[in-house]
């Protein structure tokens, strides 16, 4: 088939931007026509208030795409909408209801000569606005299909619309890992990612037991002065190391290679690569019992999970782990990603 997907790649950064690239590759391996229509602005900065793009790629730019969409632009919405109707699919990554506006404009100028797919990452956001929910049933509505990465968000997606919806679990696209992890325990835990408030970094911080440090590597989208002052209030700042900021590809082997294991104490969650990402480097991972993550950890094997919200549950989750750090380290596996992308691009294509 000929197919065009919409949505981030490099040079803009993060988790979307891989799996779209990612997806491109594996569909022209799998022998279709397969192009990238990406963005030379995606969103306004008040509304992404981390940073949008990287200088080196994470992972191979896949080669044919465009790099038209603006978020100024409306009219080159239409524009590329009809572009595209020559493509026997147009897949839509949708990561925000932000992006919905010029999704819409890209469907207008389509017309109804090219089937849609929403590709969901998430199908309303972590903490939403007032406008989320009637912008995203506006997509939903118009669109012939939508692919969700799990049963809830499925379910939620159904709310909005009466079309047709498939589901498949977020396949890996991991970097391969580059760095052996040092022997020995460090007496050390990695919060790593983007600093929301929906992610749990100040329930880790009142969780972290006395002569266990802590790392946080990622960008703070608000909180760092409250993250600074709670760190104070507890009395735990000289175990605790903030990196704010965007960590590069080519530093995060090292910020794995010395954590004995990474925390992911989220509120909510959908679908997160944050588990694979720990096992790819050798790390055991405790997280709370929320979206996708406890479908990638094995309780007591490679990792431990605890209920969220529950500081004291969390404390003695760390607590255990420390017992006896080199049992679950010795039960991590890197995950093959090929199972799951042949399931996901089935998925999709059947969609």
């Amino acid at each position: 088939m000929r197919i065009a997907i919409v949505g981030p790649t490099y040079p803009y950064k993060g988790g979307g931007a891989q799996h779209t690239t990612e997806l491109a590759h594996r569909l022209a391996a799998m022998g279709h026509d397969v192009v990238i229509e990406s963005w030379k602005a995606q969103y306004p900065s008040f509304l992404y208030p981390g940073q949008q793009t990287i200088d080196v790629p994470e992972g191979e730019p896949y080669p044919r795409t465009h790099r038209r969409l603006d978020w100024r632009r409306p009219d080159g919405w239409v524009a590329a909408g009809r572009r595209l109707r020559s493509a026997d699919l147009v897949i839509l990554a949708v990561l925000s209801p932000v992006q919905v506006p010029a999704y819409l404009g890209i469907l207008s100028g389509i017309g109804r000569r090219t089937r849609t797919i929403a590709l969901c990452h998430n199908v309303l956001p972590h903490e939403r606005k007032p406008w989320d929910e009637p912008l995203m049933k506006a997509l939903l509505k118009r669109v012939d299909g939508v692919l969700t990465h799990s049963d809830q968000q499925a379910g939620l997606a159904g709310s909005l619309t009466t079309k047709p919806i498939s589901t498949a679990a977020l396949p890996p696209h991991l970097p391969a890992r580059s760095a052996a992890r040092a022997e020995g325990t460090h007496h050390r835990l990695l919060f790593f990612g983007i600093v929301r408030p929906y992610k749990g970094l100040d329930l880790l911080l009142r969780a972290l037991p006395p002569g266990v440090g802590l790392t946080v590597a990622g960008e703070f989208w608000g909180g760092l002065d409250d993250t600074r002052a709670l760190i104070a209030e507890l009395g735990i700042g000289d175990r605790v190391e903030l990196r704010p900021g965007y960590v590069a590809a080519d530093e995060v082997p090292a910020l794995f290679a010395q954590a004995d294991a990474l925390v992911l104490p989220y509120r909510n969650a959908t679908a997160s690569q944050n588990v694979w990402l720990g096992h790819e480097h050798g790390v055991p991972v405790i997280a709370t019992r929320v979206g996708a993550l406890a479908d990638n950890v094995r309780d007591g094997v490679d990792g431990l999970l605890v209920e969220p919200d529950d500081v004291e549950a969390l404390r003695k989750a760390i607590e255990r782990f420390y017992e006896d750090p080199e049992r679950l380290r010795a039960g991590v596996r890197a995950v093959d990603p090929e199972p799951f992308w042949r399931t996901y691009t089935d998925t999709l294509l059947r969609a």
